[in-house]
C-alpha cells in the first residue's frame, strides 16, 4: 500500500527538472541525441552542427541536395521532433 506522500521515481525526477527549471534542456538533448532516428542516418551523418536556441533548431549541413530537401520538409520535421519530445520545442528550423 502506498501512502499519500510516495511517489514513483519517474514522478520524483520529472518533479525535479520542474523545479530546477532543466527539464527543457533535457528534451532539447534527447532531440540532438534522436536526430539519426528521426531523419536517417544518411541525413545524420551529413549534419555538421545541430543545435536548438529559443524554440529554434539550427542546422549546418554539407549537402546543398539534403538541405534542399529538408527546407521542403520543413514542417514535417517539427512535427516529429514535437511529438517525438511530447512537447511543442521547435517552433522554427533554421539553415546555417
Amino acid at each position: 500500500m502506498r501512502r499519500t506522500n510516495d511517489k514513483s521515481l519517474k514522478e520524483a525526477i520529472e518533479q525535479m527538472m520542474q523545479v530546477y527549471k532543466i527539464k527543457r534542456k533535457f528534451d532539447e538533448t534527447g532531440v540532438i541525441a534522436a536526430w539519426p532516428k528521426l531523419v536517417g542516418q544518411s541525413v545524420a551523418n551529413r549534419t555538421k552542427e545541430l543545435f536548438i536556441h529559443d524554440k529554434k533548431l539550427f542546422l549546418r549541413i554539407e549537402s546543398s541536395v539534403i538541405k534542399n530537401e529538408l527546407m521542403v520538409m520543413r514542417t514535417q520535421i517539427i512535427e516529429k521532433i514535437n511529438s517525438e519530445a511530447k512537447t511543442e520545442l521547435i517552433q522554427e528550423i533554421i539553415f546555417l
